[in-house]
């Protein structure tokens, strides 16, 4: 339901749009086989600094390279029009606890807040309530480790002509085999129509599969 709302949120100047999906880390056919080529690659590739210390921790251990390969094969299912297998470990960074998350996406989201309280049916209770209660449901925040993703602005959605800010993070669970995916980009309506409108689309969690 959450999903479903944060698609296309009018806020005004702006459009959010925003992607809320939960993936068990089961590899499976295609994923499977990429997994193995990035880890080999990560291991062949990197430099001896990152294999003993980066975002997601020493690349020398098989659990950091894991990590790192679930976030990228995370954002290669949420935006299957776009290739992340070439990111490493520098393009993450992982947050010091779940606060600053919280933080950042809270003050992003206020806009989105008053209008969910306006919609008919949603607005029973506030949407960051809402909103922290399904993922904390879902994550299991207090277990969970926050990553999120620096975009280059070239090669991924968020460098899209009419995009105006945007976050992405990652709550990934280690003993639930979880990872929760959160993202968010404000589309300028005066700069999407001048390139031709916003594009929308709709993006359905589940396996790895």
């Amino acid at each position: 339901s959450l999903n479903a709302f944060l698609k296309n949120v009018d806020v005004g100047d702006h459009i959010l749009q925003g992607d809320l999906e939960a993936y068990s880390c089961k590899l499976a056919g295609l994923d499977k086989k990429l997994s193995k080529s990035l880890d080999q690659e990560v291991q062949t590739g990197s430099s001896p600094l990152e294999l003993s210390a980066s975002p997601v921790g020493p690349l020398a251990e098989s659990s950091s390279r894991k990590t790192l390969i679930y976030l990228i094969l995370t954002l290669n299912h949420i935006y299957p029009d776009y290739d992340f297998s070439q990111l490493r470990a520098h393009h993450f960074q992982k947050e010091q606890g779940i606060s600053k998350a919280e933080e950042a996406i809270d003050s992003h989201l206020l806009e989105v807040s008053k209008v969910w309280a306006k919609t008919p049916g949603r607005g029973e209770s506030p949407f960051l309530e809402c909103l922290w209660s399904s993922i904390d449901e879902a994550i299991d925040l207090k277990e969970s480790d926050v990553y999120c993703y620096k975009s280059d602005l070239e090669t991924d959605p968020f460098g899209e002509q009419a995009s105006v800010w945007s976050f992405s993070y990652f709550f990934y669970n280690k003993k639930m085999k979880r990872i929760l995916y959160f993202s968010c980009r404000a589309i300028s309506k005066q700069a999407a129509d001048e390139v031709g409108g916003v594009e929308t689309g709709v993006h359905k969690g589940g396996v790895w599969a």
